[in-house]
């Protein structure tokens, strides 16, 4: 004999948004007020209030930041002592939860092995919070004993043979080049697949003044060419086009790799942390196994995220294209290594996107009427 039973369970099936830390940056430095502490600032935040009256080095980059940030933006502070360490500040922001899609660390380095440092630490980070981040570093600007050919190999000096491919270097030749930069990447207008060097984005704004070498010569062109030969990420102009832009984000990897520059980075980034909590809730579920019902719904839930990051817009007669192109059969595939061991791969790929563009003009001569 029995008793009749009824229960009504909700079931979480797993389908709901992740929540995205893109353009959400923790920017580190010298600062002259809460040293030792995390400050969430946005656009309302009162800079005076939180990083202090006094000028320094962190309030000065994240004014260029939010200027050049859009409406939405914003960041985590972390001030600290002139002589502070920034690796402390990256770990208690890590204890105390904060996901963030880059770290900008405003005192500038001075050798190639603390650039390595930092790539280091993004990885380690990595490794044990599983968050991913790139560093956008600081390297100092020209000094008034140098001539711009001195201090142009100072600074290939520093990046020569260095690999740290989670690393983007600014110099700070106009004394706020880096949150200028940490700006523009945390515009929340623009795509994180969007070069920092789209024109269409608008010109940098609050750049500071134009810098000079000892004898008076403004910074040149061609010196900005080979800073960028030597992966350091610069502004740029177009002569006889008003406005100050930017170059590549080059990141300092090796050549021939897959992520020489920052919104290739970025796009791997993003997808991995909208798969990483879908492979989390798959954990010893048996609805994930070899029968080709169950890999075809599971090659179907990974491929949503990068459905999502493919999709485009179209408004008045034109597309506005997603981060990637849409994804094909077999971009994700699965593997299994063995009985309760599986593997993902997922392919993603960037739209094409122009930086080298050559106009050729021919005269017509003919005589038809």
């Amino acid at each position: 004999m029995a008793l009749g039973k009824v229960s009504v369970h909700n079931l979480n099936l797993g389908q709901g948004a992740v929540t995205e830390i893109e353009r959400y940056f923790l920017i580190i430095g010298p600062g002259a007020k809460n040293v030792g502490q995390l400050i969430p600032l946005n656009n309302d935040s009162d800079l005076d209030a939180q990083l202090g009256i006094p000028p320094n080095d962190l309030k000065t980059q994240i004014t260029a930041a939010r200027q050049n940030g859009g409406d939405r933006w914003a960041c985590v502070a972390a001030p600290i002592a002139a002589d502070g360490d920034w690796t402390a500040a990256l770990e208690k922001a890590q204890q105390q939860g904060f996901s963030v899609e880059g770290v900008v660390i405003t005192k500038p380095v001075s050798t190639g092995a603390e650039l390595s440092a930092m790539h280091d630490a993004a990885v380690a980070v990595s490794n044990t919070y599983g968050r991913r981040f790139f560093v956008l570093a600081a390297a100092a600007g020209i000094t008034v004993q140098q001539t711009w050919n001195e201090y142009l190999g100072e600074r290939q000096a520093l990046t020569k043979d260095l690999l740290a491919p989670r690393v983007l270097v600014v110099p700070q030749l106009h004394g706020n080049d880096l949150g200028v930069l940490a700006g523009r990447l945390a515009n929340a207008a623009v795509s994180i697949a969007d070069s920092p060097m789209r024109v269409a984005t608008g010109a940098l704004m609050g750049l500071g003044e134009t810098p000079q070498d000892k004898e008076g010569v403004p910074l040149p062109s061609a010196i900005l060419a080979e800073l960028d030969k030597a992966r350091y990420s610069v502004p740029q102009t177009y002569p006889d086009y008003p406005g100050v832009y930017w170059g590549d984000g080059n990141m300092l990897d090796a050549p021939a790799s897959d992520y020489q520059v920052i919104e290739y980075l970025r796009l791997a980034d993003k997808a991995a942390r909208q798969v990483r909590p879908l492979l989390i809730r798959r954990v010893a579920d048996r609805r994930l196994n070899k029968t080709p019902a169950s890999m075809a719904a599971a090659v179907s839930a990974f491929m949503k995220p990068l459905r999502a990051m493919a999709k485009s817009t179209t408004f008045a007669g034109q597309v506005f294209p997603g981060e990637i192109e849409s994804p094909k059969d077999g971009d994700v595939v699965l593997v299994w290594k063995s009985k309760t061991s599986v593997e993902l791969f997922l392919k993603i790929k960037p739209l094409n996107c122009p930086k080298d563009l050559t106009a050729n003009i021919a005269l017509d001569l003919s005589n038809d009427d």
